[in-house]
């Protein structure tokens, strides 16, 4: 392995995360979320699921961080492009689409540690405030950034930003591939919607199952289920379903596509990864020798019991997405544009 590749294993599991709370019984609390989810009241399921995904993400930030870097999210990707290129393409397309221009108040829904935040908000010269639910990742978000006057950092709820920001507030918002974690799509879309000014545009990545899902295909089932355990998801619903959910709060929809299908390179080769320094955390092969590492060092003590079973649960979710992506039933890169109607 070499110096770089270690100095980056041993930042991971020396990490502040590592050494929050018990990650096992973190582990068992979300497992059981997903093997009871069926049975939970549907009352209690928003609130249970909302905890769910902060347990994802505390335990997997720096699973995300060593193996993706700052940046979220999967890219279309040239044959030109190497994938770091192909993530920060992806993002000024959006800031594009999206109208973004210097002095506009814009909001990152779902900001994670804020990599796509702070390359947009340097592109476009707009300020945006990234709303995020988990305490680690805005923390880690604040101590990432180095141009505070053009980012800031909220905590909040998807589902009730309307309490957290004062509404027809934003000139313009985005997500990438975070509202796949919201239980209802019409819930989310909504407070988006609220908060944002007449006029003004909502650009989006959604992960959503294409027309080539079959429900009554065992197989397809199989790794829609594996997909939503090992990514911290509820239910993946269809692309008709999230353009129903946009015009059924009051969004007109003037654009949509699936980006993917503009690609050289399979958005899941990210995950199948290749030989460079830069592609082995994520390579199928560099997960495993990651996994064998982190199981030593759980036995030895220096990483917290559990560590291992969340490296577990991250490569079945990964393996999956690439079964997803050669199927052709999966897309992380569903695109749509949407605009709140001016007032009349």
């Amino acid at each position: 392995m070499s110096s770089s590749l270690t100095s980056q294993l041993n930042a991971f599991v020396t990490s502040e995360a590592t050494g929050r709370d018990n990650k096992q019984k973190v582990v068992q609390e979300y497992n059981t979320y997903h093997n009871t989810k069926e049975s939970i009241d549907k009352s209690q399921k928003l609130s249970i699921y909302v905890t769910s995904t902060k347990y994802f993400y505390d335990l997997v930030t720096d699973f995300y961080e060593w193996g993706w870097g700052q940046s979220f999210h999967f890219a279309p990707r040239y044959m030109e492009e190497t994938f770091e290129a192909s993530l920060s393409r992806h993002e000024y397309f959006l800031a594009l689409r999206a109208g973004l221009k210097k002095g506009m108040k814009v909001l990152d829904v779902g900001c994670g540690v804020g990599g796509p935040l702070r390359a947009i908000s340097r592109f476009s010269k707009a300020h945006v405030t990234g709303v995020n639910y988990n305490d680690y990742q805005i923390e880690r978000a604040k101590k990432l950034t180095r141009f505070p006057e053009l980012n800031a950092y909220v905590k909040g709820d998807f589902n009730e930003l309307s309490k957290t920001f004062p509404e027809n507030h934003f000139d313009a918002v985005y997500q990438m591939e975070a509202t796949c974690h919201c239980l209802k799509k019409e819930k989310v879309y909504g407070e988006i919607f609220k908060v944002l000014k007449p006029g003004g545009n909502f650009v989006s990545m959604e992960w959503v199952m294409t027309d080539k899902y079959d429900e009554t295909n065992p197989l397809h089932v199989e790794v829609k289920n594996g997909i939503s355990q090992g990514n911290g998801i509820d239910d993946l619903p269809s692309y008709k379903r999230v353009l129903e959910a946009l015009e059924a709060v009051g969004f007109e929809v003037w654009d949509q596509e699936d980006v993917a299908l503009d690609a050289d390179i399979p958005w899941y080769n990210a995950l199948q990864g290749n030989w460079s320094l830069t592609g082995f955390a994520r390579s199928t092969f560099g997960r495993f020798v990651t996994n064998r590492v982190l199981g030593v060092l759980e036995r030895v003590k220096v990483v917290p019991a559990g560590t291992v079973e969340v490296s577990n649960f991250l490569n079945s979710g990964a393996d999956y997405l690439v079964k997803g992506g050669q199927l052709g039933i999966v897309t992380p890169c569903f695109f749509t544009a949407a605009r709140k109607p001016e007032k009349k």
